[in-house]
């Protein structure tokens, strides 16, 4: 009895020292895993607030479109965040204070960007065991790639209808967007499905998935690295400068994907002997994302017979102080034929401007051109320089824009650094069409409107390019 019972003891003890042990572990594996999660917390309150009010300050002084914002917002949300941003658990906390307090500028040449220490920490498509890439299309949520062992299971097409017990729509319109500053709605649909799952490592999201067969899918999802590399489908190379090939019997395709690399005007003047010999053009410029204006110019000098081209026409805001503190004391109708007290009203308003002088630029060169039926390729993430390109050709006959409105934003952008690493930038000058159009805010529209759909991106089916071709062919 005795030693059956010190048996029995010793047993039980056994037991529950095993069960002691193994939680233990997964205690020790679960803190771990929060060690790993967490953000750096390394500024202090006094940090925190400069950061908050050189931003405010730098907005203020040089934003372009200050004019277009609700000041009494704008300026009591900074009085709130004062506050706030000294309550921050960490510098994640309080740079993602930073882009929301952006995203009422809507503007997508004026960002927050938070250290390399939470950039490169920040986890988006890697969820352990699955990894999934998201685009918007129709206006959802859809898987476009997968790690390459779960393609059966979530089949590319995938929608994404439900996160943390909310729609997506919904989820993105309380979680996502308010931390995006974008100047257009298409942009920023597109960048928060994109970035729909973006935070950091630990993060766990309960998600409900409807299967292209129509049938739903439950998971939870946890962000950790994905150590499997194979993705269905593959990635493609990465976009070189530019692409060069025959679509049709003598139609040419060239894609111009940055004007970020004074490079490109090189390598499109060698395939110039070609391009010579097409009588017809597509000029896919949907995934130039900018750069220098000029590098463009030089490109589209050898698309036109002109030899001059007109470019965007650009403003600036204007600060004299004296003026200013003049305005004070201006009343609306003391500017009537009274230059200085029109600047001075203006300037006290923060809604005085300077038009740089506009100057058409010459092509001097005598170089052979090729003028011939042309369509250009546009989309959501033609920007910036790239939408220059598009002010340059706007008045060109044998030119058709075709896809999507462009993304929608340019300017000039002061860059400034923030505490702990980050930075952020404010634009600083407006661009229109020569005759002051607008077209930052709404994006440069295409000619003939075509969308890719869900089943377009499926059959791997190119609509935008085909319609392209379609429309030469009938030119001919």
């Amino acid at each position: 009895m005795y030693n059956n019972a010190n048996k029995n003891r010793i047993v039980v003890v056994s037991f529950k020292t095993k069960t002691m042990r193994i939680a233990l572990l997964l205690s020790l594996v679960l803190f771990i895993n929060e060690l790993l999660a967490q953000m750096p917390n390394t500024l202090t309150k006094t940090e925190k607030v400069y950061g908050l009010s050189k931003f405010w300050q730098e907005v203020n002084y040089n934003f372009i479109y200050l004019d277009k914002i609700d000041r009494d917002s704008w300026n009591e949300e900074y009085k709130r965040l004062i506050t706030e941003v000294q309550e921050t658990r960490d510098d994640y906390e309080y740079y993602r204070l930073l882009q929301k307090f952006c995203a009422m500028l809507k503007d997508g040449h004026t960002n927050v960007y938070e250290p390399d220490t939470i950039w490169n920490s920040l986890l988006n498509t890697n969820f352990g065991e699955y990894r999934l890439f998201l685009s918007n299309i129709e206006g959802k949520a859809i898987v476009t790639r997968t790690n390459l062992s779960k393609k059966d299971e979530i089949p590319i097409g995938t929608e994404i209808t439900k996160v943390n017990g909310l729609n997506t729509a919904t989820y993105l319109d309380q979680y996502v967007k308010p931390y995006i500053s974008s100047s257009t709605d298409h942009a920023l649909d597109d960048w928060a499905v994109r970035n729909l799952f973006r935070a950091p490592s630990g993060k766990k999201y309960d998600v409900e998935l409807k299967l292209p067969n129509g049938k739903i899918k439950a998971l939870t999802l946890t962000h950790t690295k994905t150590t499997e590399k194979e993705v269905y489908p593959p990635f493609e190379q990465s976009p070189t400068l530019l692409d060069f090939k025959w679509v049709g019997k003598n139609i040419a395709y060239v894609s111009l994907n940055s004007f970020s690399d004074p490079k490109i005007d090189t390598l499109f003047i060698e395939k110039l002997p070609e391009l010579y010999k097409a009588k017809s053009l597509v000029i896919d410029l949907r995934n130039n994302g900018g750069g220098n204006t000029f590098i463009g110019m030089d490109i589209l000098k050898y698309l036109t017979n002109d030899t001059i081209l007109y470019g965007i026409k650009m403003r600036s805001r204007l600060h004299i102080p004296s003026y200013k503190a003049w305005g004070e004391w201006t009343e609306a109708k003391d500017t009537t034929g009274n230059n200085w007290e029109k600047q001075s009203f203006l300037s006290y308003r923060d809604k005085y401007y300077y038009d740089f002088e506009y100057e058409a630029d010459t092509i001097s060169e005598k170089i052979q051109r090729i003028v011939v039926p042309t369509v250009l390729l546009i989309g959501h993430y033609t920007a910036s320089a790239a939408e220059d390109f598009l002010i340059y050709a706007d008045n060109q006959d044998h030119m058709v824009k075709i896809g999507e409105p462009t993304f929608g934003s340019t300017g000039q952008p002061m860059q400034f650094d923030l505490p702990g690493g980050g930075s952020a930038r404010v634009c600083t000058k407006k661009d229109t069409y020569p005759d002051g159009r607008e077209f930052v805010g709404y994006g440069i529209q295409p000619d003939i409107i075509v969308r890719r759909t869900l089943n377009d991106y499926i059959d791997g089916n190119d609509p935008v390019l085909n319609k392209a071709i379609e429309y030469l062919k009938q030119k001919k």
